[in-house]
């Protein structure tokens, strides 16, 4: 795809930095070079240059790189500025590029809406990398490289091409059933790999649940009676001050959250208004907050201060699974058995917390050996998939070759618009929005 305008951002972090990167990308990246330093490097080596101002006033000094389309990031002529990252020096050259015609600011996620619209990228592939920039857990970045480089796409063309060559196979029976050379019997060679296939879609969005654990994180709640220890537990764990504590019975009104990195995953710990019975009307509205949020929760840490007082909420269901942890143990006033909990630990003397995390460890997915980390990682994705199988179901259960290779067809959409191949205009804008302006 032509674009007319060129477009340009910084492309580096926050202000001031040691180094600044100003990216270009446009039918005029080329021509910026030469304006704003004298003459164009060679394409892909980096060369030091004086960045100056149209009149010839020096701005800084650089490294400024080009790289000629189509084998540039975004599939147009780029060029990249490298220069010393103070504010005054950024806006400086901002400026200087706001100047030339047919020049303007990139919006947000532009460079990667141009990569994708000029075939360098798919949409799974923006997606992990938007996910890649944004992980901050080895399981996040291990996931998000997966898919940034094409490891899913790549599952999902294979899928394509089986099914457009069931499709071509259906067609050709169709039309020319009286020709000798097309196979007469479809049914025995392609619907058994239609089969196939429908498990193996099915098989892949199994691992959903995975994906959903590894990109947004474990959801731990901690829940138990008022003055439990709930929020000395989480700031014990999330090692500063989190929450208020006090020996006041229903101190905690609010939900209140912090993430934690954990063997490499990524752990939302959420501390809770205690659970009783109460008229007063701004912790009755804390605990109903609390009650919600344990209806999400992976896990529940169900703390309690004596023994025997271990009541479960209506909120906690059967298929969520608890922890009992007795808590506050350096006071000596009560006689623990160990049958009466899971974990005993005292938040003042750190006693029993890293008992606390190997138990939540345990609760952690186990991807010791896996070298693939294709799997379906956001909602959008799994719904196509979804929709994928489904119409392969239909397509195994209905009769008529005509019938049959309508449903394939829909499957092959469905497919096409995970990576952007079929129908995705409405998604695009919602996708590249989650970019910061310089990508």
């Amino acid at each position: 795809m032509q674009f007319t305008d060129t477009i340009y951002a910084l492309s580096s972090g926050a202000l001031p930095a040691g180094v600044a990167i100003i990216r270009v990308s446009g039918p005029g990246a080329a021509d910026a070079l030469v304006r704003l330093c004298g003459a164009l490097p060679r394409a892909r080596t980096a060369a030091l240059r004086t960045i100056r101002t149209r009149n010839g006033g020096a701005l800084d000094n650089g490294l400024v790189l080009f790289f000629p389309g189509p084998s540039s990031f975004t599939g147009e002529d780029c060029c990249e500025l490298q220069i010393h990252g103070g504010r005054a020096v950024v806006h400086a050259v901002l400026d200087e590029l706001s100047q030339i015609a047919g020049f303007r600011h990139a919006e947000a996620g532009e460079f990667s809406r141009r990569a994708f619209q000029n075939g360098r990228m798919d949409l799974v592939e923006v997606e992990g990398l938007a996910d890649l920039i944004a992980a901050e857990t080895e399981m996040q970045r291990r996931l998000a490289l997966e898919q940034a480089h094409g490891g899913n796409s790549a599952l999902y063309q294979a899928w394509a091409q089986r099914l457009t060559h069931a499709r071509a196979m259906i067609e050709a029976e169709l039309d020319f059933a009286d020709e000798d050379d097309i196979p007469g019997s479809v049914s025995a060679s392609i619907w058994a790999d239609i089969v196939t296939l429908r498990n193996e879609i099915d098989t892949h969005v199994d691992e959903a649940g995975l994906a959903e654990i590894i990109r947004d994180g474990l959801k731990i709640v901690i829940a138990g009676e008022p003055n439990a220890g709930k929020s000395s537990l989480l700031n014990a764990l999330a090692k500063r001050d989190i929450a208020i504590v006090t020996e006041i019975a229903g101190t905690t009104r609010d939900v209140l959250s912090v993430d934690l990195s954990l063997a490499g995953f990524s752990v939302k710990l959420f501390d809770t208004a205690g659970l009783r019975e109460t008229e007063e009307l701004v912790e009755r509205e804390g605990i109903r907050r609390a009650r919600e949020i344990i209806g999400h929760a992976d896990l529940v840490l169900l703390l309690s201060e004596k023994p025997g007082a271990f009541h479960l909420d209506e909120a906690i269901t059967d298929d969520v699974p608890v922890i009992r942890v007795a808590t506050k143990l350096d006071r000596g006033e009560t006689a623990w058995q160990p049958t009466d909990a899971d974990v005993f630990l005292s938040t003042k003397t750190g006693a029993g917390i890293a008992d606390l995390l190997q138990e939540l460890t345990a609760f952690l997915p186990d991807l010791a050996g896996r070298t693939s980390f294709a799997m379906p990682s956001r909602k959008r994705h799994v719904d196509c998939l979804r929709q994928a199988s489904a119409a392969l179901e239909r397509g195994l259960a209905m009769e008529g070759l005509d019938l049959q290779a309508e449903q394939l067809r829909l499957a092959s959409d469905a497919l096409g618009r995970i990576t952007g191949r079929v129908d995705v205009e409405n998604l695009l804008d919602v996708i590249f929005s989650e970019f910061c302006v310089g990508k």
